[in-house]
């Protein structure tokens, strides 16, 4: 069978345009004439933007403003042109030389006009074909690489919010139209990603992520694997594609059928369905198999996923069981404290904080494990319960900070921990403080000035020599502020340029100790990629 191509003849002469074109269109092909290079750019420039470009270009190498060979230079340089095959045709002979420099200019072919018409037809014929072959190979690589790029990003998910979203893009991506993706958890649990961004009101009730998750359930009901299906629209629910028309109402006047891929690695693990529409058959061929690799892809990375979101929950809740919001009464003060978890994208941390009455004054310590998750929670509690058992004996803080060191080395060897520990006899004021390689304590006096006590020492868990504990003195209604550094630690931003920040943003907060650490999470813990721990003790007197 003869494939029909739209040929575009750059000729100067009247008399072999007519003859060309003649050729040509007794064989089938559309034909477009220009008379000099000029013409034939702005032919081109016309039909890029439509979207209507020729499958091939036969140009005459003796035109009158610029010789074929410089004409097709510049098409090669245009990118949406770049690919349009040029054959260079000649009436008058020419030696090798000039050849050469029609296929060093990026021209596929050259011919000796005049030339029999079946010769004609066949180099049109080779010259399309091969554009053909290297526009599909082209095209196939530009898919791979978008699966590439897709099942990166699926990959680099942080938490299973984040994949739905990026499976969803990448889908729509690979079969060129709206997308949504949904991963079923083992606990009936449904996270939803759309290819594109509407409005809440326009977004599908649960009922219809209810009916989803059936359809999930039903199709891969003892299976594991990829599979591939479409669901008719009346089993679809619609606007997830595209916005339903009002609230609670699923189907739109358009019905929508749905081309699913489904992915499980095993029997009652996570689910994950990649569903396009079904209106123009959905993705098939070629296309289908990049989205059931994609889907498999997504299955796999999903995995870990809930692991870890199993494994941060546990911490959290170790955590919070162990950081009371109630505070025990503390006799001369006021004492509150604050807890962020981090972003559902970060990692648990181990901060901490206490709050004890002791009979040399009240101890008020903050601190944080380094490291993440389960490891550092659990690390954490340890060391809550240490520093609470050891202040009965002796609540120095230099004293606790020592043996709270050996208790890391010798239980936790590896493990370090920066901690906070100050000692405040709420009738004269007087505040001892033991640091050990964390931020300092900022006092913020009742005028409204704030600064941070000098007070420094090594890390524990390294069995280094304490320095002996700083002291300050509170005087009544001052406040003592501690934090970990989630709240203030900013990736490219020094340390030092955030706690200024802190400070002055200490100085202009209300004054009680509720209002500052309210105050102070506003200003800088929302949505944090680590852990945050706020303790404010202010002196009464």
């Amino acid at each position: 069978m003869v494939t029909v191509s739209t040929v575009l003849v750059v000729d100067d002469v009247p008399a072999s345009r007519y003859a060309l074109s003649a050729v040509l269109r007794r064989a089938g092909h559309r034909v477009l004439l220009a008379a000099s290079a000029s013409e034939a750019l702005i032919e081109l420039d016309v039909r890029m933007r439509a979207g209507d470009l020729p499958d091939v270009a036969l140009v005459d190498v003796g035109l009158p403003d610029m010789s074929g060979y410089e004409l097709c230079r510049r098409m090669k340089q245009l990118p949406p042109i770049a690919a349009l095959p040029v054959v260079h045709f000649s009436a008058a002979p020419r030696p090798p030389a000039d050849r050469c420099r029609g296929l060093d200019a990026g021209g596929e072919s050259y011919l000796t006009v005049p030339a029999e018409p079946e010769e004609i037809q066949a180099v049109v014929r080779a010259a399309a074909r091969g554009a053909r072959g290297r526009s599909d190979a082209q095209l196939r690589v530009g898919r791979l690489a978008l699966l590439a790029a897709a099942i990166l990003d699926v990959q680099s998910a942080r938490c299973l919010d984040e994949l739905a979203d990026a499976g969803a893009t990448g889908a729509a991506r690979l079969a060129d139209g709206p997308a949504a993706v949904f991963v079923l958890g083992e606990g009936g649990e449904i996270h939803r990603g759309l290819s594109r961004r509407r409005a809440p009101a326009s977004l599908p009730d649960p009922g219809a992520h209810e009916a989803v998750a059936r359809l999930m359930r039903r199709i891969m009901s003892g299976r594991t694997g990829v599979r591939h299906t479409v669901v008719p629209s009346p089993l679809w629910p619609a606007g997830f594609f595209r916005p339903v028309r009002s609230v609670g109402q699923w189907r739109d006047a358009a019905l929508e059928e749905a081309d699913l891929v489904l992915a499980r690695l095993s029997e009652g693990r996570m689910l994950v369905c990649l569903a396009t529409p079904a209106y123009h058959e959905g993705p098939s061929g070629e296309t289908g198999h990049l989205v059931e690799r994609l889907a498999h892809a997504t299955a796999l990375a999903a995995e870990p996923l809930l692991m870890y979101e199993e494994e941060r929950h546990v911490a959290l809740t170790l955590q919070r069981s162990f950081l009371p919001s109630q505070l025990p009464e503390l006799p001369g003060t006021d004492v509150v404290v604050r807890y962020e978890p981090a972003s559902r994208q970060a990692e648990i941390g181990g901060d901490f904080y206490a709050a004890l009455p002791t009979p040399a004054g009240v101890l008020a310590g903050i601190g944080d494990v380094v490291g993440h998750s389960l490891d550092a929670a659990t690390v954490m509690v340890e060391i809550r319960h240490a520093l609470r058992a050891y202040c009965v004996e002796d609540p120095d803080p230099r004293v606790l900070a020592l043996r709270l060191d050996r208790m890391l080395q010798h239980y936790h060897p590896g493990v370090t921990a920066t901690m906070c520990l100050t000692l405040v006899d709420p009738a004269t004021g007087r505040t001892r403080i033991a640091n050990a390689g964390h931020i300092p304590p900022l006092v913020v006096r009742d005028e409204g000035t704030a600064a941070y006590v000098d007070a420094s020492g090594p890390l524990m868990g390294l069995g280094l020599e304490r320095p002996r504990p700083s002291e300050v003195v509170l005087a009544p209604c001052d406040r003592l502020l501690m934090v970990t550094d989630g709240l203030i630690e900013t990736r490219g931003t020094d340390l030092a340029v955030s706690m200024e920040q802190l400070r002055a943003a200490a100085e202009g907060a209300p004054r009680g100790v509720a209002d500052l650490c309210d105050t102070l999470l506003t200003c800088f813990g929302r949505d944090r990629e680590d852990d945050i721990a706020l303790l404010a003790l202010r002196r009464t007197g």
